[in-house]
């Protein structure tokens, strides 16, 4: 038997699931509205079976954050997203305007080539079959190569439930044989009709330049402000403990604390009592040149890390249950590497006096690496709070709630969902939590409101052209103006 190398095997079967997925999608695409909700039901039910064992395969393959909070978020992404969409139609006529005598109706997308991030790779792959499959689409899993094994279990077990209960084969699929050139050859793929992207940068990129519509993600440099209105204690609580979830591996995560000055202090003690250790100018340093390369990127051999282990890598020691390490900086901007996303368990910190010097130093963070993404903002001054909402160039704003489970639709009302939105200014094509309504388009059934203009009723004269001595006309003066330039 011929043997191929691993970059024609990923093309490939790239090519091949592309082609069952097409053939799978024809057939669901005329499922009814029960059979769509019945296999989404079992999905559901089977992933939230499976939530825990496939939280300790994520951490155990990837080493990022801890295996109880990535059941936390599979659980998530297999109950809260499904309730978020259980009742939402998505065939046939979803809506209808009386007065306008318009009918909406559903249209499935088709097949969607789903990339996945290796931060967040169980629950990413649960929520994006679920709302792929509800909106009656076909899904392809391209899981990052550091996460395929506990993805590819994710899909398996999604993909049983759907075709135990009445799914045609190769609806749900994912990719095993994981390149670069596999990748990409499913994205370009002819059946291939959306690209639904998230991960890093590089991989947004590369969904955009496709040429197909793809809902890409930017990075989230999430600052969040703390007021002098604050309940300083709950800030404080909410602050390391979200930083600390997982390890800090979802975007929406914190990454730099701007304190009002006049509570500056008490919030430091206040977050040191939850966990948070203080480095000193030399465990600054230490850290800035650990966590990243000289180029701005990202360290990987740091991401998703408790405290203690990028203490001890950085070489200084930390207090036991330190959860959170805090770096005291003043400048944002590539001068400074500890203001860029920090997919781990570092904190910046600045101090700014008074709520607008708080918001222009918000709004550089944002600037600087996460245009469109997420604000924390912790106040009871709804003047500040309003303030912030109106003038900050993101699109989830969450107040007075953990960022990581606020953002994602846990804690607060937004809906629930692993791939957010930066806008247009953060170079995606929706601010939204992207959910099941993005997956599918709607065509109008219009009826006629009013009688045509009279004068669009009226025959038109028709155009005769110019007269054969117009033309005569035209051609000798053109002769002529071209002998004068003789």
């Amino acid at each position: 038997m011929q043997e191929f190398d691993r970059d024609l095997q990923s093309i490939q079967e790239a090519r091949d699931l592309a082609a069952k997925a097409f053939a799978a999608w024809k057939i669901w695409s005329h499922a009814s509205q029960e059979q769509v909700d019945q296999v989404c039901a079992a999905m559901s039910a089977a992933a939230l079976a499976a939530s825990e064992r496939l939280g300790i395969l994520a951490h155990e393959e990837t080493g990022y954050g801890f295996s109880e909070h990535k059941k936390l978020k599979n659980e998530f992404a297999a109950r809260n997203v499904w309730e978020s969409i259980k009742d939402e139609k998505t065939v046939g006529v979803v809506h209808h305007d009386p007065v306008k005598r318009i009918y909406d109706i559903a249209w499935p997308v088709g097949v969607i080539a789903g990339l996945t991030p290796s931060t967040n790779p169980t629950s990413t792959v649960i929520y994006k079959i679920l709302i792929a499959v509800k909106a009656r689409d076909a899904i392809i899993i391209a899981p990052h190569p550091s996460a395929a094994k506990c993805s590819l279990e994710a899909a398996r077990v999604m993909a049983q439930a759907a075709e135990a209960n009445g799914a045609p084969p190769g609806l749900v699929a994912c990719m095993e044989n994981i390149s670069l050139q596999g990748t990409q050859e499913l994205m370009r793929h002819k059946y291939v009709a959306l690209i639904l992207a998230t991960g890093g940068t590089q991989m947004v990129k590369a969904a955009h330049s496709t040429g197909k519509p793809a809902y890409g993600v930017g990075p989230g440099n999430v600052p969040a402000y703390v007021d002098r209105s604050a309940d300083l204690e709950k800030a404080a609580r909410y602050i390391v403990s979200s930083k600390a979830f997982d390890n800090s591996t979802i975007c929406a995560s914190e990454q730099a604390v701007v304190a009002d000055k006049p509570i500056a202090g008490r919030l430091a003690q206040l977050m040191q009592q939850q966990g948070a250790y203080f480095t000193n100018e030399h465990e600054t340093h230490l850290l800035r040149n650990l966590l990243f390369h000289p180029d701005g990127s990202m360290n990987t051999a740091t991401v998703g890390k408790p405290a203690t282990y990028l203490a001890a890598l950085a070489g200084f020691e930390v207090p036991q249950g330190t959860r959170v390490l805090v770096t005291r900086i003043r400048k944002t901007g590539k001068e400074e590497p500890l203001s860029r996303e920090k997919l781990t368990t570092t904190l910046a910190w600045y101090e700014e006096d008074g709520w607008e010097a708080g918001c222009d130093r918000c709004i550089q963070l944002i600037q600087f690496g996460g245009r469109g993404h997420s604000l924390i903002i912790h106040a009871t001054d709804q003047d500040v709070i309003m303030a912030f909402g109106l003038e900050k160039p993101v699109f989830r704003i969450v107040v007075n709630a953990m960022g990581t489970l606020g953002a994602i639709g846990l804690t607060t009302g937004v809906m629930p969902s692993l791939t957010l939105g930066a806008g247009g200014v953060g170079g995606s094509i929706t601010g939204d939590n992207v959910t099941t309504r993005h997956l599918y388009n709607v065509k109008r059934l219009a009826y006629e409101l009013s009688a045509p203009p009279a004068a669009a009723m009226i025959p038109g004269q028709p155009d005769t052209g110019p007269s054969a001595k117009e033309i005569e006309q035209t051609v000798r003066s053109v002769v002529e103006e071209i002998l004068n330039l003789r």
